[in-house]
């Protein structure tokens, strides 16, 4: 093989450099080896999505933290429909029940149901179907 090749010394050479030879091939093979993992490991890691964020609070909490009555508010009736975000959005969730389930690039990250009380954090970028199970209505903030 290749391999080999690459390590096998020549009979020439004394026993002791033909050894030294080998063990300096296997090691760079080993090193090789190392990095290719690593490789994509970092890369796996560095290209990882944030996750959704959803914190139990209060109203007043919420307003107390985050100002929220100056926010703007959108709600919907039941349904189901597709959605990509254009900014990271700050919600809290006034009243009604959403699954948010993230798609496309983003399927890996898991998926969130959330409801009256929760203020919830949605990545910039993120692609998701939102499946509105009871009427909602929520504050939102765009940064």
């Amino acid at each position: 093989s290749r391999l080999e090749e690459v390590v096998t010394m020549p009979a020439s050479l004394p026993a002791r450099n033909r050894a030294s030879g080998l063990f300096t091939g296997l090691l760079l093979g080993l090193v090789l080896a190392i990095g290719v993992f690593l490789h994509g490991t970092v890369r796996s890691m560095a290209f990882a999505k944030p996750g959704i964020i959803v914190e139990k609070m209060s109203k007043e909490e919420a307003e107390a933290k985050y100002k929220i009555s100056s926010w703007g508010t959108w709600g919907c009736d039941v349904s189901k429909f597709d959605w990509t975000y254009s900014g990271t959005e700050a919600a809290y969730i006034l009243e009604g029940e959403v699954t948010v389930t993230p798609t496309g690039e983003w399927k890996e990250v898991k998926p969130v149901t959330i409801g009256e009380g929760d203020y919830a954090v949605f990545p910039d970028g993120m692609t998701c179907v939102w499946d509105v199970h009871k009427a909602i209505k929520k504050h939102f903030n765009f940064s």
